[in-house]
C-alpha cells in the first residue's frame, strides 16, 4: 500500500547539499532538498527516566543538544522508528505540535492517534509513503526491523528502519540521494534484503548502543555495527543511540575499536551531540 503526503513547496530546495543535525538518542534533524525532517524525538533530559513499558524505567544520562522548543519552525513531518519512550517521550506527547504529520508503525500510529495526534501516515515492512514538496519527491519504504530475540520481541513494540528516497519530480527518475536509518534492531537474516533492494546507499544512521534489559540484547552493539556497516555497504555511516540512557551497555568507544579493527574507518564519521553531518548529493544513484 502506498500513501501520498502534499507539502507546500520550499523557497530553498537545495538538492546538491544537505545536513544532519544531531540532537542525541535516535533523534536529528534531517534538512536536504526542501524538506525538514525529525526523527524520533527524545527531549528528556539527564536524570529524566523514559518509560520502556512493564514497568520497566531507564534513567537518561545526557542532555539534548536542543531543547523541543528551539525545534526549527519549518519542520515538514516527523518519521518515528517505533512507539517507545526514548524515541517518543511524554515530553513530546505533550508539546509537539498535533498537526505535525507523522511517519510510523501501524502500533505507533494508533498509539498517537489515541494521544491526539491527527496526521499519522502507518506502514507495515516494505510499504511506501511519497512525500511531494514542490518539484521534489521522497519516497520512504519501511524496512525490516528486530528490536531483540524472537520471544522478547513479541513483548515489545513494533520497530521498523526506513529508506529515504530523494529525487525531482518529472525528470529521469534518478536518485539524487538515499539516505538509510536502521531503527532500534539487531542484525538478522532478513535485514539482508534491504541492500539487495536498496544498493548505493549514500549515508546510514545505525541505531547503537547494545541496550540491553534483563541481560537480553534489543540493539545492535559494536560488533553488530561494525556488521550493518558492512551488510549496508553505504558510502557514509553516522552512529546514533549510543550512550545516552543507561540501559546502553556498548559504548561510542567500543564501536570506534572495532571499526579501527575492521579497517572500515574510511566509512564511518563521528558526529557529537549538537553538531552536523553535512553532505553532498551527486544525483546518480539509479532508481529501484
Amino acid at each position: 500500500m502506498s500513501q501520498t503526503l502534499e507539502l507546500p513547496e520550499s523557497e530553498d530546495a537545495d538538492a546538491e547539499n544537505g545536513s544532519v543535525f544531531f540532537v542525541g538518542t535516535a533523534t536529528v534533524i534531517i534538512r536536504y532538498a526542501g524538506f525538514t525532517i525529525l526523527t524520533d524525538p527524545n527531549f528528556l533530559h539527564s536524570g529524566d527516566h523514559a518509560h520502556l513499558g512493564y514497568g520497566i524505567r531507564s534513567e537518561r544520562t545526557t542532555d539534548p543538544a536542543i531543547d523541543i522548543e528551539d525545534l526549527p519552525e519549518d519542520l515538514d513531518f516527523v518519521l518515528l522508528s517505533h512507539y517507545h519512550g526514548d524515541h517518543f517521550d511524554h515530553v513530546v506527547e505533550e508539546k509537539l505540535d498535533k498537526n505535525l504529520p507523522i511517519v510510523t508503525t501501524e502500533h505507533a500510529a494508533e498509539e498517537l492517534e489515541e494521544k491526539g495526534f491527527r496526521e499519522t501516515y502507518a506502514m507495515d515492512t516494505w510499504e511506501e509513503v511519497t512525500v511531494r514538496k514542490g518539484e521534489v519527491e521522497l519516497d520512504i519504504t519501511s524496512t525490516p526491523g528486530r528490536h531483540g530475540p524472537p520471544v522478547v520481541e513479541k513483548a515489545l513494540p513494533p520497530v521498523m528502519g526506513s529508506v529515504l528516497e530523494f529525487r525531482p519530480t518529472g525528470g529521469d527518475g534518478r536518485t539524487s540521494f538515499r539516505l538509510f536509518i536502521s531503527g532500534d534492531t539487531v542484525m538478522y537474516d532478513e535485514l539482508e534484503e534491504i541492500p539487495e533492494r536498496f544498493p548505493d546507499i549514500d549515508l546510514a544512521l545505525l541505531h547503537l548502543g547494545g541496550t540491553e534489559i534483563l541481560g537480553v540484547l534489543l540493539t545492535m552493539d559494536a560488533e553488530q555495527g561494525v556488521e550493518a556497516v558492512e551488510l549496508f555497504d553505504a558510502d557514509e555511516n553516522v552512529p546514533v543511540h549510543y550512550d545516552d540512557y543507561e540501559v546502553f551497555q556498548s559504548p561510542l568507544s567500543d564501536f570506534e575499536e572495532a571499526v579501527e579493527a575492521a579497517g572500515l574507518e574510511d566509512r564511518v564519521a563521528y558526529v557529537d551531540r549538537g553538531d552536523t553531518y553535512r553532505f553532498e548529493a551527486s544525483a546518480s544513484t539509479e532508481e529501484m
